[in-house]
């Protein structure tokens, strides 16, 4: 499946918009990741286990995002944004949609 943040792709024509696709996941962070970071909040730096987290996030919205598209029907999903909102102290939701589509 071809995944663009472009309205369209180059040299492919887009026969058939299928309508939204989207994949979301709700992530916490857990105890031992929050005494690492408290740590590293001393000293400064890149806090790498939320960076590690939120890239895990990502990849999870993106793949169903993907299955979303497929059970659409469409090939490829075009002008694709990812979002995040806090949803509680600690708790966040990564939103990944785009327009299913069908190329050719």
């Amino acid at each position: 499946m071809i995944l663009v943040t472009t309205p369209t792709i180059q040299n492919k024509e887009i026969t058939d918009t299928l309508g939204i696709a989207r994949g979301s996941t709700v992530r916490a962070r857990n105890v031992g990741q929050d005494i690492f970071a408290g740590l590293k909040n001393l000293i400064g730096g890149e806090i790498s286990e939320y960076t590690k987290l939120q890239a895990q996030s990502r990849e999870q919205a993106l793949q169903r995002m993907q299955e979303d598209a497929k059970q659409l029907g469409a090939n490829a999903v075009v002008n694709v944004r990812l979002t995040t909102s806090m949803v509680m102290q600690g708790c966040s939701e990564i939103l990944a949609y785009g327009t299913a589509v069908i190329i050719k």
